[in-house]
This record gives C-alpha cells, structure tokens and sequence, in this order.
C-alpha cells in the first residue's frame, strides 16, 4: 500500500474485529475504496475466541464466516494486518495517516501447510487462548484465521531455530529479512473499530485473581469449553487439571464500581448465563453453576434465555455483590465470602473454580488517539469535532456482537457520507 493508492476517496477502518470487517465490507459494497488494518496477525478479534454467540448458541463461524467471504470477493477492501495507526493528521475528507506494519516472516505465498511449524520446538504463550496454553514459535494463529498464513514469533529469528523453519518451507514463503515498516497514506474519514479488552481483575484484589489459580476471567472460560481450545473443551481448574463441576460465576467484576470501571459493560450477564450452559452440556445434572448478581440486565428478546437459565435445575441465582475470595489452602477451592440482600444473610460458599464475569473497555486505552476525537467518560469513541472520524461497534460503547455489527454499518453509512461530500467538494 503506498500513498498514491489511498486517496481522499478512500475510508481507513482501523482493527479488524467484527465491527470492522463489517464496516469495511458495507462500504466496499457500495463502491468506496476501503483499508482494513489490524494490529494482530488475523481478522475476527474477539468474536474469533467466542465458543458461542448467545442466544441461539451459534458458534463464530455463523457470520464470521459470511464476512470473511464477502471480504476476500471485494476488490475494494485492502486488508492490512500486522498494522498499527501511529498518527493521524488533518481534517474531514482530507487526513494523512501513519501506518507501521510489523514484520510477520511469512510472505503471502504462504499455504498453511504447516511444515515450518514442524520443525521447531519452541513454544510461545498463545495470545488466541488467552495465554492459558502455548503455542508453537511458527504457527497458524486458529483454524479461522484469515489471512490463511502462518505467522513467525520474532524471538526464534535470527536463531537456529528460525533457519529451520526456513528451510522447511517447501514454497519459500519464510522470510526473516522482513523488517517494521512505516505506510503514509491519504484518506477522506476514519472509522475507529478498535474494540474492546477485558478489565484487568487482578485489580480487583478481594477476588484474588493471579494469587488463587481457580479465579479465572469469564473471556478464559469460553476458551477452556471450546473443543479447540487448550483443554480439548473439557472444564478443567488450572490449578490442578481436575474436572470443575461446581462452578461461582461472578457478576459485575470491575463493572459498575466507582473504584474500577463506571458503566454497565452490557454482555457480562448474558455471557454468564451462556456460560451456566457449557456447564450442562459438559456434566449434565451433575454439573452446577451458581450465579452472584447485583441484578440481571437481559434486555428485550434476551429475556427468553434469562428465562430458560433461571428455570434450570442446575443454576442457582445469589443476590449478593460478593465481598471478597479467599482459597481453602487443603484443595484449592476458592471460598467466597459476602451477604445474600434476600434475607441479609451472610455466606461463606466453597466453589471449584470462580469465574469473574469481567467488565468492558475500550481498546483504544493506552493508544495515541487524534486530538479531536471525542471521548465520553469511560474512553469510548463518540466521534471527532470535524466529523469525519467515527467509533464503531464496541470502540464506542460496550455491545454485544449483534449490536455491533449495526453500529459498523452506521458508522459504514457516515464514512461514505463523508466521502460523497468531499467529492462533491473537489468537483465543484
């Protein structure tokens, strides 16, 4: 990509998660030129590393697949990954971006075949689990990634083990001599897809997150039930590899706390209730998930599901904002600790594993945005004061993935306004 290809005609979508491939693609199909960059190695982010959609119980490849189609058949999308927005300058229908492109070591010749992961050894944490797993230093980021192409971890370049994953390429596509570069491109509006991370609970110190090895974050649970996760699907505590069948789902951890995260993050309490399912499906009758809530928010067409979780005879509701998490040093149990509001009466309930049903915040946190975007309280992208930049999906407010992707179609829709009047501008 170089400058002279972007143009003031052209729309930057910046992070390549759900909400920016649908951004990207509604505007490619209406006839306007669009970059796609992601700073990771593959398309999806973290609606990649759900195990299911709720309500219905769908798995990603139920729209992330249509996507990605309508993505590789548009001439007019061109997908960058590996890439980061360093600045931004400029004004409505005419900024100048810096892109850095990180090195991946793989070429586009790449056909996943797979023999460059064969012929090393070492192992590198593996980000798509959340790091509960390792994965090797030449490996396919997951099954759907896309691109389709390996990627190279820079700590085995330059080593023996980097010549051997070279050498064993049998179409050459593994280059070492790659090196970072930097893109100046022209574009006309920016939308801002950068998404959403889970809230640090180590934070959270009453819960012992990182000090007790059966608290985990609700975005690790959902990979431990995936069949292609690191535990094959099975729910295992990471304590001890043994079978959790009795499992603490915690309910606002970071959200709706002056001393951590304000807002309501939204999808917490439906990825819990989703969550007490994997539960059954694992154990059946045997299995039992206890949910600790301040009160359930499950808007609109969602309280069919509420229904149906608080009507299973394996899940059990506590009204309680739990106090804090302590561990039962002869098991590893986590014991939690706090007062049930119906009938303030105070508890002290041994778990097999906690789950921490984590808060949302914007990605964009930490990340050098222009001066004239317009952030709300908690960080996430309103818009920008010249109007030509847009926050999407969840970069501008917690949402789950359907109400995402109609916030990337509107912000899609307010991108191409942008370029509709800029052109109308030059040719006057």
């Amino acid at each position: 990509m170089t400058a002279s290809i972007a143009t003031s005609q052209t729309i930057l979508v910046v992070g390549g998660g759900i909400s920016g491939m649908t951004a990207a693609v509604e505007a490619a199909e209406c006839g306007k030129q669009v970059i796609l960059a992601e700073k990771t190695a593959t398309l999806g982010g973290r609606t990649a590393q759900l195990y299911r959609y709720f309500p219905k119980m769908c798995h990603p490849t139920c729209g992330m697949e249509i996507n990605l189609k309508r993505i590789k058949g548009n001439r007019n999308v061109k997908v960058m990954t590996m890439t980061e927005v360093v600045a931004v300058s400029g004004t409505s229908g005419d900024y100048s971006v810096t892109l850095k492109v990180s090195p991946r070591y793989v070429t586009d010749d790449c056909t996943a075949c797979g023999k460059c992961g064969d012929a090393v050894s070492s192992e590198v944490p593996d980000a798509y689990n959340y790091n509960l797993g390792k994965v090797k230093a030449a490996h396919l980021p997951h099954a759907m990634a896309y691109p389709q192409r390996y990627v190279v971890d820079a700590s085995i370049v330059g080593t023996p083990e980097g010549e051997a994953a070279k050498a064993a390429c049998p179409v050459g596509a593994v280059d070492l001599a790659m090196t970072e570069q930097t893109i100046e491109i022209k574009v006309g509006a920016v939308i801002w897809a950068t998404g959403w991370r889970p809230y640090d609970a180590a934070k959270i110190q009453p819960y012992g997150y990182g000090r007790f090895k059966n608290v985990i974050t609700s975005v690790e649970f959902e990979r431990l039930a995936d069949p292609h996760g690191p535990t094959g699907g099975k729910i295992l505590r990471p304590g001890d590899g043994k079978e959790a069948k009795n499992i603490a789902f915690i309910q606002c951890a970071g959200s709706r706390d002056e001393n951590h995260l304000r807002h309501c993050s939204r999808i917490c309490c439906m990825a819990s209730l989703k969550q007490t399912q994997y539960v059954r499906e694992a154990y059946g009758e045997e299995g039992k998930s206890t949910l600790y809530y301040i009160d359930i928010r499950a808007i609109d067409r969602f309280e069919d599901f509420y229904a149906m979780v608080w009507n299973d005879p394996t899940v059990s509701f506590v009204k309680s904002k739990v106090a804090r998490i302590a561990e039962n040093e002869g098991n590893g149990n986590p014991i939690l600790h706090g007062v049930n509001t119906e009938g303030y009466k105070r508890y002290a309930i041994e778990h097999d594993l906690v789950v921490l049903a984590v808060g949302m915040e914007p990605e964009v946190t930490g990340v050098k945005l222009p001066d004239d975007i317009i952030q709300d309280s908690s960080g996430f992208i309103e818009g920008s004061k010249d109007g030509g930049m847009f926050g999407a999906g969840a970069a501008s407010s917690p949402l789950d993935v359907n109400r995402a992707v109609q916030s990337a179609t509107a912000a899609s829709l307010r991108a191409i306004q942008v370029i509709h009047k800029t052109a109308s501008t030059e040719a006057s």
